[in-house]
């Protein structure tokens, strides 16, 4: 993909940024109407099938204390999202020669910024700083909403039953499915495991639901995640997934009862996620990169 960020646009023309969040490829769209969200969402897809998730950006906030808005376009919260968002707003500032609207610059060279974020209720805190030369591309790191409940739920799916963890988050809740789970299998029936998140969403009563494939390689931990957005209709087996991270993270460290640093290979890259029971705090670390920004006409 090709394409430069856009200084305007003609009437009723969108901008279109794609986004690389450690190859969970995010479309980014500014200026569409609400009522169009869902239609324009469903055409960024087609045009672009590497796309994900596809969210809608705004630079600047009602709120003072934000410098940008991102709301999905199932309603769901992405941590990969904010990440690009973030990535995004420091990317449009820069090209006004100044820093993002309630952008603070950290001692480090980085920059962080709050943004409004669907699916949760509390602004989100992003730090961003620039890896190496390239302008477009960032480390990024967030601090990421602290799960609702973290509990075990007994299950059902194709004859087989058994206690799972689920991470309630605001937005979106995961199910951690270990080798010793009876569900573990479906990570290699991609259709059945579908069917299957689509019913555990159902049964949960979730906004969105992850199932999250973690098991040990070697001294390496490896994730696969399926995630299930009801709002947008979409099934991913995504190529990493942010809030997944976190919430295996989470799960893992308030078993333990203490803080923990861990990292996840997953298909596109890899996330690391420290969480800290006893506080309540988890960060999620990874990279955002602006792959191509593009002007697509009215819908």
């Amino acid at each position: 993909m090709t394409g430069r960020p856009m200084k305007g646009t003609e009437k009723g023309e969108l901008i279109c940024s794609i986004l690389d969040p450690t190859g969970n490829i995010t479309a980014l769209v500014e200026n569409c109407p609400e009522h169009l969200r869902q239609e324009t969402a469903a055409a960024v897809m087609r045009r672009f099938p590497e796309v994900e998730q596809v969210g809608f950006f705004r630079a600047g906030s009602r709120n003072p204390s934000c410098g940008a808005e991102l709301f999905m376009a199932g309603g769901e919260f992405c941590g990969n999202a904010s990440m690009s968002a973030a990535a995004l707003a420091l990317i449009r500032a820069r090209e006004r020669g100044n820093t993002p609207s309630a952008g603070r610059e950290q001692a480090d060279g980085g920059t962080e910024l709050r943004l409004l974020v669907s699916g949760v209720s509390s602004p989100v805190e992003v730090r961003l700083k620039q890896s190496g030369s390239d302008r477009n591309c960032f480390f990024a790191g967030v601090l990421m909403p602290p799960a609702v409940s973290i509990s075990m739920r007994g299950l059902r799916y194709g004859g087989k039953s058994g206690s799972l963890p689920v991470v309630e988050m605001e937005g979106i809740s995961h199910i951690v499915i270990e080798p010793s789970s009876p569900f573990f299998d479906l990570k290699e029936h991609p259709a059945e495991a579908e069917t299957a998140v689509r019913s555990f969403c159902g049964e949960l009563g979730a906004d969105g639901l992850g199932l999250m494939f973690l098991e040990e390689e070697g001294d390496a931990l490896s994730l696969t995640p399926l995630v299930y957005i009801p709002g947008s209709g979409t099934v991913f087996w995504e190529n990493s997934c942010a809030s997944g991270s976190s919430a295996c993270g989470m799960y893992l460290s308030a078993a333990e009862g203490r803080c923990g640093d861990r990292s996840f290979r997953e298909p596109g890259g890899t996330l690391r996620v420290t969480s800290d029971p006893q506080r309540g705090e988890t960060w999620l670390y990874g990279t955002a990169r602006l792959v191509g920004t593009y002007r697509l006409p009215p819908l």
